[in-house]
């Protein structure tokens, strides 16, 4: 077999035939990234493969840690060839790494080069991608991907502005929709939260005393995202919180965190209970879908975090028990003719069971899988991860409904991971056929793979 060729990771005839006839060509909705709409709008251009692979990427830089390279390689000093020449000196070393594939997939797919990236060919992939990319450009690697829609990840008090103007460029045929990700309004134990607060009044024309006003900047800013076509929302815990107390209680609390006083885990959390249930309210009210990220345990190392800054490289899995919490919030919603279409993450496999047994209690006929099985993510987006992922729904709830991949990404070039999954999903289902384990009924695993692919997530998204 050659080296990630046409029938990469599809090892049964069945496989193959799904992929190619089924999976390959459908388009992408990548409902959860982190691209910057501003660098869409601007159609950014790059003069090397260092700017638009190493900058920012903190899932290379853990691996070029990892082979005990000078931090200036990653972050630092280092020139963009200096950077490129120590990545492709850890390639050969990423064996088993997702790292391995995504990086030959996209050198493959974007720049035409089959060529493993090492040290001995560097030279040349380097030449070759910086020749390819005077041609390329944000909008290009988009669309070259046959990507429909991208959901960016944005502040509560973002303007917003580059959304509205690529909703007006009608030159660019790819949707870019905002996604509501409150996570500085409601983490009332960040050290920075009294001063986000005064930004979030300022922006959505609020003065803020008490979480009832919070509330209602919030939801004024809901609103406002929809205007502008959002329709996701995203959050972000270790465990979703759920804790009752008064709303006099609740005040007190959000006037000490306003103070700079220090608030406990568990006053914090009767602040988050109040603001989730008043937003996971309005997104029903208006058909939003509601993301949970559940399980990152972030900036461990704390001499690098006050060095870098987040998302640099220093986050893992959270072991928090979730199931207790995460199903009482799901119900105080329930109870009340208030839960959204919700997809549940998770970023330890240990709870898969706990996410994909939590799915079946609040599932209803507002839509198919109301309550999804978010796919594997971050520290769980390879190989293994994303079988046993699929694997877990299937045997609890229905893979047949499921909303499929995304990138989570920050780079241009990361949209062969929607390739990667594909083959993985379609390799899965291929040995279950062959296994005898479901019929060879072409037309049923059409409309599946299809549907995983693409037309679930277009479907339950609205977009």
């Amino acid at each position: 077999m050659k080296f990630m060729d046409k029938d990469f990771l599809l090892s049964n005839k069945t496989a193959r035939k799904l992929y190619h006839e089924y999976a390959e060509k459908m388009p992408i909705v990548d409902y959860h990234c982190h691209l910057s709409p501003q660098e869409i709008y601007e159609d950014k251009k790059y003069e090397n493969i260092t700017q638009v692979w190493l900058y920012g990427d903190h899932y290379k830089w853990r691996a070029m840690r990892s082979a005990g390279l000078d931090e200036k390689f990653m972050t630092g000093s280092a020139s963009d060839r200096e950077k490129f020449d120590a990545w492709a000196k850890v390639m050969p070393l990423c064996i088993g790494n997702p790292l391995y594939h995504w990086t030959h997939l996209e050198l493959q797919r974007f720049f035409g080069i089959n060529t493993p990236l090492n040290e001995k060919t560097a030279d040349a992939i380097w030449k070759k991608t910086s020749e390819k990319l005077k041609n390329m450009s944000a909008r290009k690697l988009i669309e070259s991907s046959n990507v429909e829609v991208v959901c960016t990840t944005d502040d509560p008090a973002d303007t917003l502005e580059y959304h509205i103007m690529l909703a007006k460029d009608a030159s660019f045929k790819t949707r870019v929709l905002p996604t509501y990700r409150p996570d500085k309004a409601v983490n009332i134990t960040a050290p920075d939260f009294a001063l986000y607060i005064k930004k979030l009044a300022g922006a959505a024309g609020v003065e803020i005393k008490t979480v009832d006003d919070v509330i209602e900047a919030l939801l004024k800013r809901v609103d406002f995202f929809a205007q502008v076509g959002g329709k996701i929302s995203d959050h972000a815990f270790v465990y979703v919180p759920f804790e009752k107390a008064t709303d006099e209680e609740i005040d007190a609390i959000f006037t000490r965190a306003m103070a700079g006083e220090a608030i406990t885990e568990q006053e914090g959390d009767c602040y988050k209970t109040k603001i989730m249930l008043a937003l996971g309210k309005k997104f029903h009210d208006l058909g939003w879908t509601m993301q949970l990220h559940i399980g990152a345990q972030r900036n461990n190392n704390s001499k690098m975090f006050e060095k870098l800054g987040p998302d640099t490289g220093f986050d893992s899995i959270a072991d928090e028990k979730i199931a207790a919490k995460l199903a009482l919030f799901l119900d105080a919603l329930e109870k009340d003719g208030n839960l959204p279409k919700t997809i549940l993450y998770t970023l330890n496999p240990v709870h898969n069971f706990v996410i994909g047994t939590m799915l079946g209690n609040f599932q209803s006929s507002e839509a198919p899988s109301k309550i999804q099985f978010g796919t594997a993510w971050w520290f769980v987006d390879h190989k293994d991860g994303m079988e046993e992922q699929m694997r877990h729904l299937a045997s609890l709830g229905l893979l047949s409904k499921f909303v499929g991949m995304l990138t989570d990404s920050r780079s241009f070039l990361s949209y062969p991971r929607h390739e990667y999954f594909r083959r993985i999903m379609c390799n899965l289902i291929g040995k279950w056929v062959e296994n005898g384990e479901y019929p060879e009924d072409w037309t049923a695993l059409e409309e599946i793979v299809k549907g995983i692919s693409y037309n679930n997530a277009k479907k339950y998204l609205g977009i």
